[in-house]
């Protein structure tokens, strides 16, 4: 009997990254594909963008292909379950001064 059902959010340990999904393998000993259609909406070019080996992420299952294999989805999950770190940036007066004052002389070097 499969330890998961359709619609559970599971988390697991990346064990292979292909061209056409990602592989991870939970601690019950299951494992799954998230096949590169279920990564984002969006198109992926390269799937080890999207996680990387040995990392713990976690998975929705939509499907059960026997007890211990699952099909997985990514797709509208916060996956990695980390929330964005990035610092505010703060308007300076000098705004685009510094780029300005460089543009014309690497426009003359790329004449070259």
């Amino acid at each position: 009997m499969s330890t998961y059902k359709i619609g559970d959010v599971v988390s697991g340990k990346v064990t292979g990254i292909e061209k056409y999904g990602i592989f991870i393998v939970f601690d019950d000993g299951g494992s799954g594909l998230i096949h590169i259609s279920e990564i984002s909406r969006s198109f992926v070019k390269n799937v080890g963008d999207y996680a990387n080996i040995d990392e713990v992420i976690k998975a929705r299952v939509i499907g059960i292909e026997d007890d211990n294999h699952y099909k997985l989805s990514i797709v509208d999950l916060d996956y990695r379950g980390k929330k964005n770190n990035f610092s505010k940036i703060e308007e300076t007066s000098s705004g685009f001064d510094g780029l300005r004052n460089k543009l014309d002389e690497w426009i003359k070097e790329k004449k070259v």
